[in-house]
């Protein structure tokens, strides 16, 4: 890498995954969240373009990141000598979006990169752009994907599409921080994307018949293999090793001591027009009052905030749910955390119904919650297990009651699911992870609904700007408008 220039100076594990990937037509990039492996790819893209090996780069990423490689990502760490162009997909496609796409479509000196939601891949059209757009490249594209843990189903739409893509183009790479989340199986799609060579079996089952032990069973007219365990695993490590890099976060001892990420959440049709009717009428309680308290507005904030989180309460009391992105995107997420987590959520519908799902994926001994419901005598017991037992992943916490005095150093990974507005308890909630006993750097996770009050919450909190001084007088406008 001798007269690479760097945009951002890489961390020592960084420099170390470029220089083993960079040359090499297939790589996995297997680094923890929080890492920087998004770095080692722009990087790599760089690299590759400025050597004349490709003119373009498809990434595909899950729906709440996407975007971020867009306006955050290649943006911080893209060489300023490079003239990059991007675009991403989205749909329905604006004319504004189209002549985007059609700007990086033919070939120049400037290096092209399309960035596509995986998600999109099942539906076709956005299989069709991202071939068209590497065949008008001549082939000299590099394709990744982003925790690519989304395609470990090989018999799902996107995982098929996704392999077919691939092989069109030069160079492909995977990214993610957790390959195998249920079991070494889910490695064979992400290394099928790669090359189908790669792990030397061309088939799904005879790859299982390797490395499982699994036995037929019959269920009235319906027969499936059930597997009973796993074997030759060493072997399947030793043979991913020549083409992917593992770093962990405890690893990492150059990583500062705490990184913070944002996952985007789209609102769905119905949320958009909940939300926009209650800001019309916040706006309208608040502009008839002759003296706005920061009281009244933190409600009217409250009430728009339950809104992008997928519920809203009724005057009577009643809870009652919107159709919304956020909790699949708290799971897709889990997928990439590797160790334990600790998820904290503002209210006790959503901290119900995220230890529900959990359980129903995870077990119900993977996860606990620590609220204002549960009982005193166990809350320590709850504490105690998470620091101490393996099997107790993921603790799940309202700020207000978990948040201060608790050491929960057992977890390396901190996924807000919503946020207080109280600064305070944004700060002592952080540091519940962040305190002596905590040997590895912390990853924060903001989880935010675009263009709403979430987004100004998520924005003040990492400022320290303590909100309930900030509503105050004509100041209210900017946080609902």
């Amino acid at each position: 890498m001798g007269g690479f220039k760097f945009k951002t100076k890489p961390y020592e594990h960084q420099l170390q995954a470029l220089e083993a990937s960079w040359q090499k037509e297939e790589y996995a990039l297997l680094m923890d969240m929080g890492t920087g492996k998004s770095k080692v790819l722009i990087d790599t893209i760089s690299a590759l373009y400025d050597s004349g090996k490709i003119d373009s780069a498809v990434i595909f990423a899950p729906k709440g990141v996407y975007k971020n490689w867009v306006g955050k990502e290649i943006p911080a760490h893209m060489p300023e000598h490079i003239e990059c162009n991007t675009a991403y997909w989205a749909s329905p496609l604006t004319v504004a979006h189209k002549d985007s796409i059609r700007a990086i479509w033919s070939p120049n000196f400037d290096l092209h990169v399309l960035v596509m939601n995986i998600e999109a891949l099942s539906v076709g059209k956005a299989e069709e752009v991202a071939s068209k757009f590497i065949k008008s490249h001549q082939g000299k594209t590099l394709v990744a994907i982003d925790e690519s843990t989304v395609i470990k189903n090989h018999k799902a739409k996107r995982t098929k599409a996704a392999v077919r893509v691939s092989k069109l183009a030069k160079y492909k790479r995977i990214l993610t921080g957790s390959p195998i989340t249920k079991s070494p199986l889910d490695l064979y799609s992400q290394f099928l994307f790669l090359d189908e060579e790669l792990l030397g079996f061309r088939s799904y089952y005879a790859f299982c018949s390797r490395y499982a032990d699994m036995v037929r069973r019959t269920t009235g007219s319906h027969s499936y293999q059930q597997i009973l365990g796993f074997r030759n695993l060493d072997e399947l490590t030793q043979s991913i090793q020549p083409f992917s890099y593992r770093v962990t976060k405890e690893e990492c001892l150059d990583l500062p001591d705490k990184n913070y990420i944002k996952r985007s959440i789209e609102l769905t049709s119905e949320q958009k027009k909940i939300y926009n009717q209650l800001k019309k009428t916040a706006v309208a309680i608040l502009d008839g009052m002759e003296m706005v308290s920061a009281n009244a507005v933190i409600t009217q904030l409250l009430r728009l905030h339950q809104v992008s989180c997928g519920f809203v309460n009724t005057d009577d009391g009643v809870t009652i749910e919107i159709k919304n992105n956020r909790l699949s995107e708290l799971m897709s997420i889990l997928e990439e955390v590797n160790g334990k987590a600790i998820i904290w959520a503002n209210y006790r519908h959503d901290i119900m119904q995220i230890e529900s799902e959990i359980a129903k994926v995870y077990g119900s001994e993977a996860v606990a919650s620590y609220f204002g419901d549960t009982p005193g005598e166990e809350r320590q017991d709850i504490v105690n297990r998470f620091q101490e037992d393996e099997s107790l992943k993921f603790f799940v916490g309202q700020p207000r009651t978990g948040g201060y005095g608790l050491t929960l150093t057992a977890a390396n990974t901190v996924i807000y699911y919503s946020n207080n507005y109280d600064l305070e308890v944004r700060l002592q909630s952080e540091d519940r992870a962040h305190r002596i006993g905590q040997t590895s750097s912390v990853t924060y996770i903001d989880l935010v609904a675009e263009k709403t009050v979430d987004e100004k919450i998520v924005t003040a909190l990492r400022k320290k700007i303590n909100i309930a001084t900030q509503v105050l007088g004509e100041d209210w406008k900017k946080w609902l408008i």
